[in-house]
């Protein structure tokens, strides 16, 4: 076979790059110079055919040169729509090079996560949740970089990548500090919006350099001419070959080819022809000299860009139905033509035999657009059916279903359906939502197109709540969705309201869906569902609702699931109004089995979903049980992990284990897996309920830390300030707020805020003065204006604290009483509250009691032991504040 690249297309594409050139080889100087040096990542830009290609041949060659390992890959105009496509690409040959057992012992825990994207595992039951594939990953090519040092990857056409590798490529470039290893991406500006722009942003953000191409000089274009066609080539003829190509380096070489294929002479007389010459080698004029090639040398090359990539000669000659000698004729064609040619042999990786790749980009797009429509679509069925047929699965067969015309076709609905699911369990939900949406336009059956609604929902649920929303609405008012089926499908779109922050619409939802049922076990399962979203409205829970609630659960054993959720709610209504802690943890108790959680209510169990079972956390955490609630939310944790569920799912999971360590005192912990709980929040979206249970929940972290300035920046940071969002957030968001702004001085916006957690209190029929502090705050923020306002507050948190009867509730409200009193009266009410925090698991409490013991009663011992609780802690400021005092001595005795 014929090898069709001029000789000199490599290095002329390179002319006018030396700086370029310098920086990939200073980049490489630093990679090879010490294993534990930071990794770096460079970023070409340029438009088509300015050699983005060349630049990375040439770093490819100077890598390979100085002992690297070098892996490449490149994005592809058709091949968008498959996911993983180009981290497959890079990472396949290296995986596919080791044996299995090997491939796992490098990939350690994340080989059951990455190995189903990167295509050499077999994908586990049920959807892979996106963020942990895309972290398993990043985990991968982090521990092969290691062990292949020095490697330098080469990605080009990143515009073209596909939404997956794109993902992984920004991931991965922001955590290139601490490995070694060398990064270079070559991409055209533009082409690409939504989350692939925004990705490609973050990749260009994080690169050392960014290398904007510039089209050939008037003198470069002269020398290369020289150089292709020889010194005699005369100043006219060089500067029209600059002109009519623009000085694009790509059309610039292939325009000198065609100039020597018709040995024309480089001479002022015929430098008028270069114009038509230029037209045949690019657009229109490359279709044309196509067909000059023959019908069946111009079906060839249809078949070889509808198949994109593993273009070979038998599987051409196969879509294109011609025989295998006239295929390998057209491949000599093709190739003699410079449009198609031998893939460049790369170390380490073998090429199948007939492998075949487009000279360019340019040329295979101009290629796919000139097949005629109706041609294009036949053929990618034809394409479809031929992968199929070699028993590839649907998820390979499916970018080819995707160009399909629609067609009621049944079949083909069944295969985007299973396309989906295979996207799903690889961690692909945008390539399923795809396949989804397309099976819609089919469209399926009456009986089949709720479900493929259903189906595209469920994809979708707690990554994009809103899209979720709209396709389960638009189901459950189709036909076809009947028994559970349709329950679950109105529970998942009211959770799907819940986490959009439609709250009001969730409760109507699932109240209009049980007003359709007679009572029984499925009536029964809508009432609690539709009590747990009224039950974490932040708002408005009437009393009414809280009697309905407890005259329900009253009834309640705890037989099935149905009443053991019952009984979480009522649990958690009667923490959240203060009624007596001892009810609250028997009706807890009572949702268990054997002190465990029961068969089908665990946490990844999709029937009554986390927020029943952080609801119950939730109840044993301010009920003093805090060992209980540890255990719940760390064994919430390790279910998420374990998973692969690394969206909202594990973000809750960590902002309650967090306020489990909070409550403890165990503060660095806190806020340690608080920051997790954030960073995850954040990939899910900004402003949803998950988002602000993790800010809440450092802020007040901080503030106990005593670092206030932090906490003030984070709340900047992350828009911690009204409006706040429908739903119950633990810590009170209100009274987190109000702390925060009598920290930072601002003191009349803290009372407002604490007084605006009041009214809500008041609007909720009580509340629980832990869970709710607003009353001990507001009491210490007016006590000097305001004596008698603090005093009678101070009151009123003593008679809920006693009500409630949890150690650390009266404590907290002798502190609170404490601080409002001088001389003995002080010192006695001090000492009664360390001896309830004593006995509380609040730790960070009990050092604060301490501490204001020590300084009320002038006793170092105490100030002593209030420090070394302190320390323990982490709380810095309340450790200084005791270190203050000691070390001035003033009053102690």
């Amino acid at each position: 076979m014929t090898e069709g690249r001029p000789p000199a297309a490599a290095s002329a594409c390179l002319w006018e790059r030396d700086g370029e050139i310098a920086t990939v080889a200073q980049a490489l100087d630093l990679l090879c110079a010490d294993q534990s040096s930071a990794g770096s990542l460079l970023v070409i830009r340029g438009e088509a055919g300015l050699g983005k290609t060349a630049l990375l041949a040439e770093t490819r060659r100077i890598a390979e040169r100085r002992g690297c390992a070098v892996w490449s890959a490149r994005g592809a105009e058709t091949l968008r729509s498959v996911p993983f496509n180009v981290v497959r690409q890079l990472l396949q040959p290296a995986l596919l090079s080791l044996l299995p057992e090997e491939a796992r012992e490098y990939l350690g825990d994340w080989y059951d996560i990455a190995g189903p994207a990167l295509g050499i595992a077999e994908p586990q039951e049920g959807s892979a949740d996106p963020q942990y594939v895309c972290d398993g990953l990043v985990a991968a090519v982090r521990r092969l970089a290691r062990r292949e040092w020095p490697l330098v990857l080469l990605i080009d056409d990143a515009h073209w990548a596909d939404q997956e590798t794109l993902r992984w490529l920004a991931a991965f470039a922001e955590r290139l500090d601490d490995l070694s290893v060398l990064v270079v991406v070559a991409r055209r500006p533009g082409e690409v919006s939504g989350d692939s722009a925004r990705h490609l942003d973050a990749v260009a953000a994080a690169g050392r350099t960014v290398s904007s191409l510039r089209a050939l000089t008037p003198d470069a274009a002269a020398g290369l001419t020289r150089a292709t066609l020889g010194r005699h080539a005369d100043d006219a003829f060089c500067r029209e070959v600059w002109a009519v190509t623009a000085g694009n380096p790509y059309e610039t070489v292939e325009l000198l080819a065609k100039v020597q294929d018709s040995e024309l002479q480089p001479v002022e007389g015929r430098a008028g022809e270069l114009r038509a010459l230029n037209r045949a080698a690019r657009g229109g004029g490359l279709v044309d000299r196509l067909k000059g090639l023959g019908l069946e040398a111009t079906q060839f090359a249809w078949a070889a860009a509808i198949l994109g990539t593993g273009i070979t000669v038998d599987m051409v000659a196969r879509l294109a139905t011609m025989d295998e000698a006239v295929a390998r004729h057209c491949a000599d064609l093709l190739c003699t033509a410079r449009i198609l040619t031998e893939p460049a042999p790369v170390a380490g990786t073998e090429r199948e035999e007939g492998e075949l790749e487009f000279v360019h980009p340019l040329i295979a797009t101009a290629v796919y657009n000139s097949i005629p429509s109706g041609v294009c679509t036949a053929m990618h069925g034809v394409a479809a059916q031929i992968i199929t047929e070699l028993g590839r699965g649907a998820s390979q067969a499916a970018r080819h279903l995707l160009k399909v015309h629609p067609d009621g076709d049944e079949e083909l609905v069944e295969q985007l359906r299973e396309a989906a699911r295979d996207h799903l369990a690889v961690g692909a939900p945008d390539a399923a939502r795809i396949c989804l949406e397309r099976a819609l336009r089919e469209p399926p059956l009456p009986d089949v197109h709720a479900h493929v609604l259903y189906e595209l929902g469920c994809a979708t649920l707690l990554t994009a709540p809103a899209v979720t929303i709209e396709h389960l609405q638009h189901a459950l008012g189709l036909p076809g969705l009947d028994g559970r089926r349709r329950v679950d499908a109105v529970v998942r779109l009211s959770r799907a309201l819940l986490h959009n922050d439609q709250l009001e619409e969730a409760v109507r939802t699932v109240e209009a869906e049980a007003a359709r049922h007679e009572p029984g076990p499925v009536k029964l399962r809508l009432h609690a569902v539709q009590f747990m979203w009224e039950g974490i409205h932040g708002e408005t829970v009437s009393p009414a609702r809280s009697r309905r609630l407890a005259d329900l659960a009253r009834t309640c054993t705890g037989r099935d699931n149905a009443e053991r959720a019952l009984l979480i709610l009522r649990g958690f209504d009667a923490m959240t109004h203060g009624e007596s802690a001892d009810e609250v943890l028997e009706l807890c108790d009572r949702a268990l089995v054997n002190g465990r959680l029961a068969p089908g209510l665990g946490w990844t169990d999709q029937e009554w979903g986390m927020e029943l079972l952080m609801m119950l956390g939730s109840a044993y955490a301010y009920a003093d049980r805090l060992d209980r609630a540890e255990s719940l939310f760390a064994e919430a944790l390790r279910a998420y992990t374990t998973a692969g569920w690394r969206g909202g799912h594990l973000s809750l999971a960590n902002a309650f284990l967090g306020l489990a360590y909070r409550r403890q005192g165990r503060l660095r912990d806190a806020e340690s897996t608080l920051r997790e709980a954030l960073v995850l929040a954040e990939r899910v979206g900004r402003r949803l309920p998950l988002y602000w249970s993790a800010t809440c929940g450092l802020v007040d972290t901080l503030l106990a830390r005593g670092r206030v300035e932090e906490a003030w920046s984070i709340a900047e940071q992350y828009g911690f300030a009204p409006p706040y969002p429908s739903t119950i957030v633990l810590p009170d968001i209100r009274c987190v707020r109000g702390r925060l702004l009598l920290a930072v001085g601002r003191t009349s916006e803290g009372v407002h805020e604490l007084e605006a957690a009041e009214k809500t209190a008041a609007s909720r029929g009580g509340h629980n003065p832990v869970l709710s502090p607003w009353s001990v705050d507001l009491a210490r923020a007016v006590a000097d204006q305001d004596p008698a306002r603090a005093a009678r507050l101070a009151s009123d948190a003593r008679r809920q604290a006693e009500r409630f009867g949890t150690d650390t509730a009266i404590g907290e409200a002798l502190r609170c009483a404490a601080a409002l009193e001088t001389g003995g009266r002080a010192v006695q009410l001090a000492a009664q509250a360390v001896t309830y925090l004593e006995a509380s698991p609040c730790q960070y409490e009990h050092a604060a009691a301490r501490v204001e013991y020590g300084i009320a009663a002038r006793s170092v011992a105490e100030l002593g032991r209030g420090l070394d609780l302190a320390r323990a802690c982490g709380a810095e400021g309340l450790a200084a504040q005791a270190r203050e005092v000691l070390e001035t001595g003033r009053g102690l005795r």
